[in-house]
């Protein structure tokens, strides 16, 4: 069985519609990076630093942001995921799973 994931090191990207997601989703599937992207487009203050969250473990993000969070593999873009901040693409960077 696999051990229980404690910790994500993630970054993000928030904008305003599913629309504005989507089409950033397709820029960075297209070749454009993550971190170049956030900086552009992210309505979140860590856009500055390229989305980047830093790592956080369960129970620091809201529940629909933790729940795709912990359920990426690492280095995968996940499709849009709304909150009530916005939508939200988030990218794996880092697991560290219990001992």
């Amino acid at each position: 069985m696999a051990n229980e994931v404690i910790e994500v090191k993630a970054s993000h990207i928030l904008v305003k519609t599913e629309d504005e997601a989507l089409m950033l989703l397709k820029q960075i599937e297209n070749g454009k990076s993550f971190e170049q992207t956030a900086t552009e487009y992210s309505l979140c203050p860590s856009g500055r630093t390229g989305g980047d969250l830093g790592t956080f473990g369960r129970g620091a993000m809201v529940k629909p942001f933790e729940d795709v969070a912990f359920s990426l593999r690492v280095g995968e873009i996940s499709k849009p995921v709304q909150t009530q901040f916005g939508w939200h693409l988030i990218r794996v960077y880092d697991k560290k799973e219990a001992e």
